[in-house]
């Protein structure tokens, strides 16, 4: 592994570029030089008050004063800890005292969670970003820290096995976990990078969240290659339209959910989107529906990312070239792409756990560099195979070509009359009605099959909708009998985390109890 890590490069760009833009946020611009500067004040401050290894937390959107303190605190030799700024504040607390803050930087819209973590962790630094400081008792304002600190770089940053990063599992089926990333899992090879095609006038948009690591991987994607970012805090797709045509945006990272909402924006052709060279997207399964309507639309190349937090990221990538949306490659829509370079990717048999050949479904592996080696405190956990090979929970195949299938969350897999059904596969058909704005399906237990294949519906228009066995009888073509859905709910939503996974636990369990099991 060669080349600087991400404080490295923040330092070494304001050198080489130092009024060149590197963050917008709203009107406010930061130039290479001022984010070296404003970031080396900052952790001089840091420094003070946590020894090296200590925890930042932060319950801060995406925006500059997250950016700054993410790599303030590499440059301190810190570890970031961003939270997620949706759960009650309990649910906040009991996180940061496993995380064991040393100092929490939060909004003053989430002052409620702020108190609760101050008030579990008394010998917390609290910092205020926002106009009521008041909010959190004894906190301090983020002018007042920030102004504490002498602005000399602690100099921290080159040591590869540092840990820098702590992000928590969403928690969606049971106790979230730190996942703890170091530079050398965090590290952006040029390599890597080259699947996003930068250039030197890119401009990128990071519109996820902080706290996950498809926002906080993005951002560090970015200020690695030294491409100007803007930051958004809150997806909303007319702002993002309005962005890429004000900031001439050439890149961004969406995942699917944002995607549809950016395409069903009523007056998106009144916006000039040409300058969008790339979307990335990931986080989530996209349907071949959706995914050719977005190439039709947005008119840009696209990228498919394929990861998760205990990867630091996507492990493969489905690149520009292979989005063929006609012809014998369209198959690859279906398709998370290649393993990324450094990285093996296997499948195992899903009891025995041996390795199987090409076509064969089990659960996916990985083996790379970006693998962090466990959990805060709990070591790994199980995360890892015998043979050192990370355990993705997620199932899938590879093809003859090594193109990686991922057909859905192992856990999710149904198993109906003795067969298994993958849910992305009946979802990938429903999503092909024109009547289907979105789909997720579920396995619910049933007296004679084991379980029931179970689709759950939000309709483009409930005005004119389909009836249920008018959706079944349009998958009967298409899937083999035992994969179509038995039953079909219509809704006016789908449960999602804050990254924008459909909760499927959550719809099962609110399915169960209307059936009254």
């Amino acid at each position: 592994m060669t080349g600087l890590h991400l404080p490295e490069l923040v330092r070494a760009r304001a050198v080489d570029a130092p009024t060149a833009p590197a963050l917008s946020d709203g009107d406010r611009t930061l130039t290479n030089a001022d984010f070296d500067a404003s970031t080396s004040l900052l952790a001089s401050a840091l420094a003070s008050v946590a020894a090296p290894q200590g925890r930042v937390g932060a319950l801060l959107r995406m925006g500059v004063e997250g950016a700054e303190t993410f790599v303030a605190a590499t440059k301190a030799g810190l570890v970031f800890v961003p939270l997620n700024w949706r759960l009650n504040p309990d649910e906040a607390a009991a996180i940061a005292v496993d995380a064991d803050l040393d100092v929490l930087v939060t909004g003053t819209e989430f002052a409620a969670a702020a108190v609760a973590i101050a008030e579990a962790l008394p010998t917390l630094r609290v910092v205020v970003v926002g106009p009521d400081p008041t909010a959190v008792p004894g906190a301090s304002t983020w002018a007042e820290f920030v102004a504490s600190g002498d602005g000399v770089d602690p100099g921290y940053g080159s040591d590869l096995d540092a840990e820098v990063l702590q992000l928590y599992t969403s928690g969606t089926t049971g106790r979230p976990k730190g996942v703890v990333s170091t530079h050398r899992n965090l590290h952006n090879d040029p390599e890597g990078l080259s699947i996003y095609h930068f250039g030197s006038d890119s401009v990128a948009l990071d519109a996820m969240p902080l706290f996950h690591i498809a926002g906080a991987g993005f951002l560090s994607t970015c200020l690695s290659a030294g491409v100007h970012t803007v930051l958004l805090g809150e997806f909303s797709p007319s702002v993002v339209a309005t962005l890429i045509e004000r900031h001439r945006i050439t890149h961004a990272f969406l995942v699917p959910t944002t995607i549809a909402a950016l395409l069903d924006l009523p007056d998106l052709a009144d916006h000039d989107l040409s300058s969008l060279q790339v979307v990335a997207y990931g986080s989530s399964p996209i349907t071949p529906a959706l995914l050719r309507r977005a190439i039709d639309v947005l008119e840009c190349g696209f990228v498919q990312r394929y990861g998760m937090t205990e990867t630091t990221g996507s492990v493969t990538a489905l690149s520009v070239e292979d989005h063929v949306p006609t012809g014998d490659r369209a198959v690859l829509l279906r398709s998370a792409g290649r393993p990324m370079p450094g990285v093996e990717i296997g499948i195992r048999d899903l009891v025995t756990g041996e390795p199987l050949p090409a076509g064969e479904t089990g659960e996916i592996v990985c083996r790379s560099r970006n693998n962090v080696s466990g959990y805060w405190r709990l070591g790994d956990d199980g995360l890892f195979t015998d043979d050192g090979f990370l355990r993705t929970g997620d199932a899938g195949h590879l093809d003859e070509n090594g193109y990686l299938f991922v057909t859905d969350r192992v856990k999710d897999m149904i198993i109906t009359g003795g067969e298994n059904v993958y849910p992305v596969e009946v979802e990938s058909v429903l999503a092909e009605h024109p009547a289907v704005a979105e789909v997720a399906v579920v396995g619910m237990p049933d007296a004679r099959w084991g379980e029931s294949v179970t689709a759950v519906v939000r309709l483009v228009d409930a005005e004119n909708a389909p009836t249920e066995a008018e959706l079944v009888a349009f998958t009967t073509a298409r899937l083999a009998s035992f994969k179509k859905p038995r039953r079909i709910h219509f809704v006016t939503d789908l449960p999602r985390n804050a990254s924008g996974k459909v909760l499927k636990k959550s719809l099962r369990e609110t399915l169960g109890a209307g059936s009254g099991s």
